[in-house]
């Protein structure tokens, strides 16, 4: 009988001490000992992460990376050998692309059974151990190794999530040996929770040199993507905007709520006529601002404020930036707002400059209510529609996550969306996410409403039952729009790009566009989910209103919205 504490226990004594809430496992062979020390947790009543058995390695991931999104909380993935870890690595690219910090691990046998004195099951010798494991992700993650002896493991994984944290944060993947997992671990008694990671400070000078160009500029102009995902940076980007009377407009990345659509700066997403004429473009959090990226924009020079501008795990990437102001983007925003604000003589000139934009705001919102009452009346469902009546019926506290292509550009603008971490999008160009992230979303969330779009094309890249079993057992209730159009439009758009006037484009034949899919509400119920289809505004309204209310009740919901286009 096996009585001492082993390296499952070094593994979760990690855990607990860089506070880690959840270990989202795909589970493998490999994870006795820690499901052991799991097990100890539980029937000692000790405090520790919970455990969530996800179903499938992409959905363990991605529930990570939606958990850490809201809560800026980086947490644990444990999946299966190198088979699992392949299911996972989409979603592990995706995570190093949004530079979300996550500690995934999975294991395999260093000894194949060839030791008499370790005990291991058949698999491991000519099946599921790969001999390196970590080779395989070192490309797409922070930082990558393997563990091979229990004297190094404790230490790896709290030196591994420490980097994890580090700017640029990112995924670190930890190839662990069962060997050194088995073998016994004594609790050192110097144990120490694990430092967070300290905020970087912009210069002083850098600061002062923004502030100046500020202050002589007639014409300045935000462009922004990714603030919102501290809501200590979003505040601090109004205070900016609305004190210097500066506009703020939605880049081409804008995977999350930046700035509030009341404001009256607010000048929506990705029109970028506005910066025409701009003589001076500061560039908060943004990575990839313009298309095409080798032309430069506005009349004058362009800042760049974030912590991490320049991407390395971009393959391309040109911001055409004069000048840098690196470090926490709410200290910059905040310390550049101080040094920028207006002298007695600039007042005139900031109103005049308050009140331009305010009218085009009010032109724009006046604009979009005009395209929503076209919409509505023609009684069928567009994108516009959809976030018509999705606005009407929706709480103000809902969450919007989002996996579309083409329906989410036209939606959002639409939405009303004003305050941080209320909206969430999946970065890295990998369709398949949008449920487990969601997921995690919600699960960070509490009781607040979080309703996923996704493309019906998007939606069969998800491991759907895995995902909907997960969240039927762990109680995570979600709505799951499936703007159903019967194609992959954007697989349709692109050929006509390419074609214009061709084969396809005369004859309406084209491949990979049409989708036979199922009665994408019905795929619940095996779960005792809510389902409902909707192809009209009332119906739609209808059926949010029932998703609600299932979902208030702890059942996830489904809606099948069919779509004009």
């Amino acid at each position: 009988m096996k009585n001492y504490q082993d390296g499952g226990e070094a593994i979760v004594e990690a855990f607990r001490n860089m506070g880690i809430d959840y270990i989202m496992s795909s589970p493998g062979s490999e994870w006795s000992p820690v499901w052991e020390a799991m097990s100890r947790q539980t029937v000692e009543k000790n405090a520790g992460p919970k455990f969530i058995d996800c179903w499938h390695e992409t959905v363990a991931v991605d529930m990570a990376l939606g958990y850490t999104a809201v809560t800026g909380k980086m947490q644990a993935v444990l999946i299966h050998a190198g088979v699992g870890l392949m299911h996972g690595s989409m979603a592990m690219l995706s995570a190093s692309k949004a530079e979300m910090p996550m500690l995934v691990m999975s294991g395999e046998s260093t000894t194949f059974g060839a030791d008499p004195e370790i005990a291991l099951e058949p698999q491991w010798y000519g099946g599921v151990s790969e001999g390196g494991a970590h080779r395989f992700v070192a490309p797409i993650v922070k930082w990558s190794t393997q563990i091979t002896s229990h004297a190094t493991l404790y230490n790896t994984i709290t030196r591994a999530g420490e980097m994890a944290q580090r700017i640029p944060q990112g995924p670190v993947y930890l190839n662990c040996s069962l060997e050194a997992m088995l073998h016994e671990w004594k609790k050192p008694d110097e144990l120490r929770r694990v430092p967070p990671a300290p905020k970087t400070q912009p210069l002083a000078q850098d600061v002062q040199e923004i502030a100046a160009l500020i202050k002589t500029a007639k014409n300045p102009v935000i462009v922004t993507e990714t603030p919102g995902r501290d809501p200590a940076a979003f505040q601090a980007l109004v205070e900016l905007a609305e004190t210097l009377a500066i506009p703020v407009i939605g880049g081409r990345a804008s995977v999350y709520t930046n700035f509030p659509k009341t404001s009256p700066m607010w000048l929506g997403f990705g029109n970028l006529s506005y910066v025409d004429d701009s003589d001076l473009i500061i560039l908060v959090c943004a990575k990839t601002p313009w298309y095409p990226p080798n032309k430069r924009p506005g009349v004058g020079k362009i800042v760049s404020i974030s912590e991490n501008s320049l991407k390395a795990q971009l393959a391309y990437q040109v911001l055409h930036a004069d000048v840098y102001l690196e470090g926490d983007t709410a200290t910059a925003l905040r310390a550049l707002t101080q040094a920028a604000k207006p002298a007695n003589g600039d007042a005139a000139k900031i109103e005049e400059r308050r009140k331009r934009w305010t009218a085009e705001h009010e032109k724009l919102l006046a604009s979009l209510k005009a395209a929503e009452e076209k919409a509505l009346a023609v009684g069928t469902l567009d994108a516009v529609a959809v976030a018509a009546v999705a606005r009407s019926v929706l709480p103000k506290d809902v969450i919007v996550c989002d996996e579309t292509i083409t329906h989410m550009p036209i939606m959002r603008p639409h939405l009303d969306l004003d305050e941080p971490q209320s909206f969430f999008r999946v970065t890295g160009g990998a369709l398949g996410q949008g449920i487990g992230a969601t997921m995690g979303v919600k699960l960070a969330s509490g009781d607040r409403p979080v309703v996923l779009f996704v493309g019906d094309g998007s939606f069969l890249y998800n491991p759907v039952i895995q995902a909907l079993g997960a969240s039927n057992t762990y109680n995570i209730p979600i709505i799951i729009v499936v703007c159903n159009n019967a194609k992959y439009e954007a697989m349709r758009k692109g050929h006509v790009i390419y074609y214009e006037g061709g084969a396809a484009a005369s004859t309406t034949h084209h491949y990979g566009v049409k989708i036979q899919g199922p009665e994408y509400h019905e795929l619940g119920q095996h779960f005792g989910l809510f389902g409902a289809k909707a192809s009209t505004p009332a119906e739609l309204k209808q059926a949010f209103t029932d998703a609600l209310a299932s979902v208030k009740a702890g059942k996830t919901a489904i809606l099948n919205v069919v779509m004009t286009k």
